[in-house]
């Protein structure tokens, strides 16, 4: 106790104050005051900074019976700003999300992927363009996330394995070199549990699995998403899940990406939609397909389940697609080559919607933020 200052204590209920407002949106001073069991001069000299601070605002009263009706204070959802890019072969897509999470603009571009400068100085173009379209300030951008198919620095800084479009070693600056924001490489699969962790405050231990065109994973633990000792924990992707099988673009065989993702599943110029709209209208070929894939899929679901022995969150690009009768023949598949007798489901769809990946870009920003007040 020896070492709290009172400036700590006044940073604390200034915290408090803020975090109250944001789990409960509008609230009076006086509300404020018996919540947290501190004196009213206490709360109004704390709002006062808060509001010149531009965090909160006073957002109309609450009705009262009697007397003087109190004035409601609420947040500034918007005073800071979190921008997700999330960069493809063929396409950039760009969102902005405010201190809650809610997208508040998207924008989507086609743009064929090359390593050269004036690409990264175009994609650079895009965002400010966005930025200023949008009307947001320069004050407002907390940072701008640049999600990535490849493995990434614990810090943003750099791209340390990124074969899917040839981009090993790049780093950040490359792209922040023409932004005047804070910004950083995010790997896609972990920005899509981002989200997924967002979105279910509830969620604990789990293995986050990315269907797109390219397989992701990420491992939860503890609320958290776990990088491990050399930064490419949860990289499921390539683990051997046919020994001597298909070749992989890491340039080994037989990996989890070559029998499980969005590409494995469908033919050369084939999307989704018309892949499980033949699947769906009965489709023979298609049927076998998807029985193959469900095979492959279910071997390596009860590999993981074999070592973490907790919930698989299937996401992606496919999530959206997937039926609960889809899930359950799963399931099945998966019990049966399980060793235990696992009566409970353990496989659930992801919550969050496809802009997961560029919305768990931008939240990076978003977290960092909250965490600092």
């Amino acid at each position: 106790m020896g070492n709290i200052t009172l400036t700590d204590i006044k940073k604390n209920n200034y915290s408090l104050i803020y975090n109250l407002l944001y789990e409960q949106e509008k609230l009076s001073k006086q509300e404020i005051a018996n919540q947290l069991h501190l004196s009213l001069p206490t709360v109004t000299q704390n709002l006062v900074a808060l509001e010149d601070a531009g965090l909160i605002e006073k957002g109309g009263q609450f009705a009262s019976q009697v007397g003087r009706k109190a004035v409601a204070y609420t947040l500034c959802l918007q005073a800071g700003i979190g921008i997700g890019v999330e960069i493809l072969k063929k396409q950039i897509r760009i969102l902005a999300v405010d201190l809650k999470g809610q997208i508040c603009g998207c924008m989507e571009y086609e743009l064929l992927y090359r390593n050269d400068d004036a690409y990264y100085k175009e994609i650079a173009g895009y965002v400010s363009t966005f930025i200023e379209d949008s009307g947001f300030t320069k004050k407002q951008i907390l940072g701008i996330g640049f999600a990535v198919q490849g493995l990434t620095t614990a810090d943003g800084q750099e791209i340390i394995f990124g074969k899917t479009l040839g981009y090993t070693g790049l780093k950040i600056t490359a792209l922040s070199g023409y932004l005047p924001y804070p910004c950083m490489f995010l790997h896609d699969a972990k920005c899509a549990a981002a989200t997924e962790l967002w979105n279910r405050r509830d969620l604990t231990d789990a293995i986050y699995l990315s269907i797109g065109k390219h397989l992701g994973g990420a491992v939860i633990i503890g609320g958290q998403t776990v990088m491990g000792k050399q930064d490419h924990g949860g990289a499921v992707e390539h683990m051997t899940l046919i020994p001597g099988g298909r070749q992989c673009y890491c340039g080994k065989s037989g990996c989890m990406e070559t029998y499980c993702s969005v590409n494995a599943l469908l033919l050369e110029d084939e999307s989704l939609e018309e892949f499980f709209d033949g699947l769906r209208n009965g489709k023979e070929e298609n049927k076998v397909r998807f029985e193959e894939y469900l095979e492959n899929l279910s071997t390596a679901v009860n590999n993981l389940h074999m070592v973490m022995d907790c919930d698989v969150i299937l996401g992606g690009h496919m999530a959206p697609y997937l039926t609960e009768e889809d899930l359950a023949a799963l399931h099945k598949k998966v019990k049966e080559k399980s060793a235990f007798p696992d009566e409970a489901d353990f496989i659930f769809l992801s919550e969050a919607a496809r802009d997961s990946v560029p919305v768990g870009a931008a939240l990076a920003y978003v977290k960092g933020f909250l965490e600092d007040i």
